[in-house]
């Protein structure tokens, strides 16, 4: 082969492997990517749900105990009324400044 035509040959394998590699990016870029950024999004937000579910058990029970510790002793019921009557105000509250549907849009 004569130096011209393995000339040729190299530049064609370059710009097919750059169409190549260009082709592949812009999947990556446009397909592959936003998947990613959306299986992290559900992943770290299961896992915030998850850890905000035990902290708020453990900061309930915690309560609860240091109320029948230092506040009631020998009355556990006060601690579970107290804990109880906290827990209808919060979802009362919470019930009170909701919208209806039509209004959110």
């Amino acid at each position: 082969m004569s130096a011209a035509n393995q000339n040729r040959q190299a530049d064609f394998v370059d710009r097919t492997l750059n169409s190549f590699d260009h082709v592949l990016d812009v999947v990556h870029d446009r397909v592959i990517r936003p998947i990613l950024l959306a299986g992290r999004a559900i992943a770290f937000g299961f896992i915030i749900f998850l850890a905000s579910i035990v902290l708020l058990g453990a900061l309930v029970i915690g309560v609860i105990r240091l109320m029948n510790v230092y506040l009631f002793a020998g009355h556990e019921w006060l601690s579970y009324l107290v804990v109880g009557a906290v827990s209808l105000v919060a979802g009362l509250v919470i019930w009170r400044r909701r919208r209806p549907v039509t209004a959110r849009k």
